[in-house]
């Protein structure tokens, strides 16, 4: 494989957490950029399953997730190489006071945003929150 071929497609379960006019983001400590809280789809799960998995491994707390938002495709590059997603969006509630969740992984860390502020959320589609917190994600 040289430098300059696809290094993956990943498949990746999100949930649009809003309470308050403020949606739920996720960042790597240290990092510039945020993004919907979920994870990777692990073989014989379904969208749906990885979700409620991802947040009860991140957040420790019980999560319900509602209907499906759509499916946004992702290209960019990591560590030098080419790389691609498709995130699979999910409606999502999380079964706690907002103001108590936080982390239980040390590499990222959660906030709560105001959804006129979604300037460096990744991928960019899902900035469209900001002007309709109920969007519908469409290819």
């Amino acid at each position: 494989m040289n430098e300059y071929e696809l290094s993956g497609i990943e498949i990746i379960a999100r949930g649009v957490c809003v309470v308050d006019g403020k949606v739920l983001l996720c960042r790597a400590k240290g990092g510039a950029t945020t993004y919907l809280p979920g994870g990777h789809v692990e073989f014989g799960e379904t969208g749906r399953t990885a979700l409620e998995r991802e947040v009860c491994e991140e957040l420790g707390v019980p999560s319900a997730v509602g209907k499906f938002l759509g499916v946004v495709e992702n290209r960019f590059i990591q560590h030098g190489k080419p790389h691609a997603e498709v995130n699979l969006v999910y409606a999502l509630s999380v079964d706690a006071d907002p103001a108590s969740l936080a982390s239980r992984e040390d590499w990222i860390s959660f906030e709560w945003r105001d959804l006129s502020r979604l300037d460096d959320l990744l991928p960019s589609a899902f900035r469209a929150l900001g002007s309709n917190p109920e969007a519908v994600f469409t290819p």
